[in-house]
């Protein structure tokens, strides 16, 4: 019994898919959202996991952030956003789901580079199954197995003398 949860265990968590989220300064630099940028350039460069972070540092007296359709993305349209996540000039959008988000700024700056699209993903699976142990609820590798064992232990004992 006790090595059937020790081995379910370890399957359970070599395939987690657990990860500290990432904060991307769109467009890289102190200012990330401007016009005549590259952000196309700088997306394609960066890896997008669910849980990411996307930070948009600029001017609010000038520009904004929208999150818009496919169809507004492609045609520079800010009317009927999704969201507008235009808060003080440097705020920050989750990336909750895997799928693509668009983003541009409207009054016109759309036509100037100011739009970008990223594709959230699931993290993959960690290559290297080295035992594990928990920490802030993510599986970390560090420790050996002591206190998933001794947990694992006391739950089969408490199930054969249950």
């Amino acid at each position: 019994m006790l090595l059937w949860l020790i081995t379910a265990v370890n399957i359970l968590w070599s395939t987690a898919e657990c990860r500290e989220p990432v904060l991307h300064r769109v467009g890289g630099g102190k200012y990330t959202w401007a016009p005549n940028m590259n952000l196309t350039a700088w997306a394609m460069h960066e890896k997008f996991y669910v849980g990411d972070w996307l930070y948009f540092g600029f001017d609010k007296t000038r520009y904004n952030v929208l999150e818009v359709s496919k169809m507004n993305y492609n045609n520079c349209d800010d009317k009927n956003f999704i969201t507008n996540i235009t808060r003080g000039g440097r705020d920050v959008f989750n990336l909750t789901e895997a799928r693509p988000y668009y983003f541009l700024s409207g009054l016109g700056y759309c036509f100037e580079g100011m739009k970008v699209a990223v594709y959230a993903q699931y993290a993959p699976p960690d290559p290297d199954p080295a035992p594990l142990v928990v920490r802030n609820g993510c599986p970390s590798q560090s420790a050996g197995y002591g206190i998933i064992i001794m947990v694992l232990a006391l739950l089969a004992s408490s199930a054969v003398m249950g």
